[in-house]
């Protein structure tokens, strides 16, 4: 289970949402809280354009709730929703889209094996043991056909900037999930 949030990270809203909320979704589910001053982070808004997004800041409290809402209103022919989790709320994020089976087409990963990377510091080897550590759920999305994947991991170089895992703001992040969508 994820920590205790820090106090500064709970302060702000439960979800921040940007863009057209009536076409294709990001669900973003974001442990470390950023956007609590009611705005996405600076790089995702070129995504907003094409996309409504729905940054949920996990440490707010109520996040989930309307992650699960957005999940669960999904029906045949609306608009795909991809959701987006990062570091140490990957298991969680594998269990919020599998209670709602088909309902996102894909579930995007960010170092999910975060808080137990291995000595040698090669996270994407320890995201990839994730993945087959939790390969009976992953199988399960899969069939319900949702696409589950690793969209980023961090790397020894300077060009993270900071210590894994990588926030869900980082441009490698986003570059990554446009990627993803075919928003690129």
């Amino acid at each position: 289970m994820p920590a205790e949030p820090e106090p500064a990270r709970s302060e702000g809203p439960s979800v921040v949402t940007a863009g057209d909320p009536s076409g294709p979704k990001v669900i973003v589910l974001d442990p470390a809280g950023a956007a609590r001053h009611d705005e996405l982070p600076a790089t995702w808004r070129p995504l907003a354009e094409r996309r409504g997004i729905f940054w949920c800041r996990v440490p707010a409290g109520g996040a989930l709730t309307e992650a699960d809402d957005l999940l669960g209103d999904a029906g045949p022919g609306d608009p795909d929703i991809a959701v987006v989790a990062g570091g140490p709320f990957a298991a969680e994020a594998l269990q919020l889209v599998e209670r709602h089976p088909g309902a996102a087409r894909q579930l995007l990963l960010v170092d999910p094996a975060s808080d137990a990377f291995l000595p040698s510091g090669d996270a994407a080897k320890a995201n990839e043991a994730w993945l087959a550590e939790h390969d009976d759920v992953v199988a399960k999305l899969r069939e319900a056909g949702t696409e589950v994947r690793l969209a980023a991991s961090s790397t020894e170089s300077a060009d993270d900037r900071v210590p894994p895992p990588l926030p869900l703001g980082h441009p490698d992040v986003v570059a990554a999930v446009r990627a993803a969508l075919g928003d690129v």
